[in-house]
């Protein structure tokens, strides 16, 4: 992954990061630690932080933009994992905190969150 993307962190306090709650600790095979989340139905879950406004997962450290990153990041969720660097989310989430759009040039060709 890009050193901008490693950097940046604006995904994680842009949108709610919600996934099934099997990914959590409360199931045999999840990781996600549970006492990271928050029910927001009966199947699902969310990152706290992400659901409400303003936006910021619980599990981002640092600065936006300044070396930010996620202090749980080998367990993170799928939610997580299929994030695009570089995508029109992406870009969103960049635009929210006035950092650049990430180039081509600047996204490795494995960047999955």
């Amino acid at each position: 992954m890009s050193q901008a993307c490693l950097s940046c962190g604006a995904c994680c306090a842009a949108f709610r990061v919600s996934f099934y709650w099997a990914e959590t600790e409360a199931h045999p095979h999840g990781t996600v630690p549970d006492h990271l989340t928050i029910p927001i139905s009966p199947y699902h879950v969310a990152m706290r932080g992400t659901e409400k406004h303003p936006v910021r997962c619980v599990a981002l450290q640092g600065e936006i933009g300044q070396h930010a990153h996620c202090n749980i990041y080998l367990l993170r969720s799928t939610t997580c994992r299929e994030f695009q660097a570089g995508d029109e989310r992406c870009a969103a989430a960049r635009q929210k905190y006035n950092l650049p759009p990430l180039t081509p040039e600047s996204i490795p060709e494995n960047t999955a969150g």
